[in-house]
């Protein structure tokens, strides 16, 4: 217990650091105060002249007094100083003429637990589960709700959104402080500079859309290696080159997740940088990147001459609309990029059946989109499924050459398949049973437009796959109430998908 400059303070027993709020009577504030803590208690202070009365908590008293007796601060003062080690919530009296002369009406009450007595880490632990609006609002709080919900802990994971405008030199300590190291540029209107600069630690740095960032821009962001950025996405970045691919492959080197899709003006020149510099590099989608042929996919396989082991890591490669890739891609493909699990071929148009020769090579694919690739066939599948055991997601929708004998081939080869997709093909019935007799894991089937399914085909899939979670039948013109009815009773079945406004 002491006196500080004529307030009372009381001191409360604690055997731990901590930092708490304390809320004062008349208001909320809040200051960071280490337990034992010493804490203004002005609902405790009078004048010498009216002496109060207040009700000391049972275990508060002395040995010899009895629970609820009201006691004098004078007498009580007396045997606070004979307990003091024992009972460090002895309440005393401190003259300050100004003070009130009106006692409080209530009681002291004693101390109880409440969210201002837990450990900052708690707390911090508590605001990691509220939404990010939530967390900004209770650092609005308090100072020591700030600090908490500041902890880098509550931040993890998080992407910072920003409108790059006008200065903020607030912002990016702001950043640093939580620990946020992913940012998504939502506009640029200033240098892209300052952020690689304000946040040195960036991992994660999104300028999808980021219509008006040029070489230039890229440059001068790019001028230092940034050793702890392993995320970039530049997609819709129209004005971006294999300029600015270069000093990507300078400065960023351990860069292993690139998003280059719509980004029209790369070349095969900036295929070969990219086999040059990111030797990490995991995850790369050049989705219409329409320059980008046969020869560029070379680069990255380590094939041609000009490269020595291309990108040796990658897991998954996005070549969505890159029309001018052919059957020689796939080979180049199968050849070098052996540690691929993904594949992203849809709307690749000059791709054939010949081209899924070589895939059929590669064990360790697991997804393979072929969506709206005209040329593949059931032969095609047959290829495939000759080599390709370990596929669980396959999508062919839109392969308008895609049929029955394709489910035969399917059903005895794929036998990992989690996820189908073969909407719009042309398939029957037969074709269908073919799957479902086989393919008993399978999680998600998408059998949208295809108009030949009937009731008798669906009621196989409700009596086969027990284990289906998700189904398109978007388009089946001849299914009926009754088929529905049956495919709806399928025990994990969580969504059906029958048109535009009957989603379940």
């Amino acid at each position: 217990m002491m006196e500080e400059a004529g307030f009372m303070l009381t001191e409360i027993p604690g055997g731990f650091i901590s930092h708490r709020p304390h809320t004062i009577a008349g208001g909320h504030h809040h200051r960071f105060a280490p337990y034992p803590v010493v804490l203004h208690q002005p609902h405790l202070q009078q004048t010498v002249a009216s002496p109060a009365i207040y009700t000391i908590p049972s275990h508060h008293l002395p040995h010899h007094a009895h629970p609820g007796h009201h006691v004098h601060p004078g007498h009580h003062h007396h045997h606070a100083a004979h307990h003091h080690h024992h009972h460090h919530a002895a309440l005393r009296c401190a003259s300050r003429p100004k003070s009130p002369a009106t006692p409080p009406t209530q009681p002291v009450e004693e101390e109880g637990t409440h969210i201002g007595h837990l450990y900052p880490e708690i707390l911090a632990m508590i605001f990691a589960q509220l939404s990010v609006r939530d967390r900004g609002r209770a650092a609005q709080v308090c100072t020591v709700w700030r600090d908490a919900a500041y902890a880098k802990s509550c931040w993890r994971g998080v992407e910072a959104c920003l409108h790059l405008r006008r200065p903020s030199p607030t912002l990016f300590g702001s950043l640093v402080k939580r620990g946020i190291k992913r940012v998504q540029v939502l506009s640029v209107r200033r240098a892209l500079k300052d952020i690689v600069v304000g946040v040195p630690n960036l991992e994660s740095l999104n300028l999808s859309g980021c219509y008006n960032i040029t070489d230039m821009a890229i440059g001068h962001a790019f001028a230092t290696d940034l050793p702890n950025l392993k995320v970039l996405n530049l997609s819709l970045c129209k004005q971006v080159t294999d300029s600015s691919l270069g000093r990507i492959t300078q400065h960023l080197k351990n860069v292993e997740v690139l998003e280059l899709g719509g980004c029209s003006n790369i070349t095969n020149t900036g295929l070969l940088l990219i086999s040059w510099g990111l030797k990490k590099l995991r995850r790369l989608n050049l989705r219409s990147c329409w320059h980008i042929s046969d020869h560029g996919i070379g680069h990255l396989a380590g094939l041609s001459k000009e490269t020595a082991d291309g990108t040796p890591a990658l897991e998954y490669l996005g070549l969505q609309d890159c029309q001018r890739l052919s059957d020689e891609a796939l080979r180049h493909i199968a050849q070098g990029l052996t540690s691929l699990r993904s594949i992203n071929l849809s709307f690749c148009v000059s791709v054939t059946d010949s081209g899924l020769k070589h895939l059929a090579r590669m064990p360790r694919l697991e997804e393979l989109n072929l969506r709206a690739c005209d040329n593949i066939s059931d032969i095609g599948m047959a290829y495939l499924t000759e080599g390709c055991s370990s596929i669980s997601t396959l999508d062919v929708s839109f392969c308008d050459k895609v049929a029955d004998q394709a489910m035969v081939h399917i059903s005895q080869g794929l036998f990992q398949l989690r996820s189908l997709s073969l909407s719009a093909c042309q398939i029957t019935d037969e074709g269908l049973a073919r799957v479902a007799k086989s393919l008993h894991d399978l999680e998600t089937l998408n059998i949208g437009q295809c108009s030949r399914i009937t009731d008798r085909g669906l009621e196989i899939v409700a009596a086969e796959l027990v284990n289906l979670r998700a189904i398109d039948l978007y388009g089946c013109t001849r299914l009926t109430p009754d088929a529905l009815r049956k495919i709806n009773q399928l025990p994990k079945l969580a969504k059906v998908n029958l048109g535009l406004w009957h989603v379940r």
